[in-house]
């Protein structure tokens, strides 16, 4: 299992264009067969932080999300286009 967040900054007014395009990346991205789990969340009290959890059954499937039309039109087009800051934590599950 590969799990992982990616936290991004944005400008406040990009908001409404970062929201769209992440309901449509996410859409996509969890009908994909290797995806167990693809969760944009808004930072509560700082509104142009985003963290997207993500996990796939392996590194295989993680890679071929990235070759995906939704994952270049819209992180790709617009997500990496418009980001300020990004971050990715890797992560190890203990249980």
């Amino acid at each position: 299992m590969v799990s992982f967040t990616v936290r991004m900054r944005f400008a406040a007014e990009d908001r409404a264009d970062i929201a769209d395009a992440l309901r449509h990346l996410a859409e996509a991205s969890r009908r994909e067969p290797g995806c167990v789990t693809y969760i944009p969340h808004q930072v509560e009290d700082d509104p142009d932080t985003v963290v997207i959890y993500e996990q796939y059954v392996d590194s295989k499937a993680q890679s071929a999300h990235r070759e995906t039309p939704h994952f270049k039109q819209f992180a790709v087009g617009v997500l990496y286009q418009k980001m300020r800051e990004r971050n990715v934590e890797n992560l190890i599950a203990m249980a």
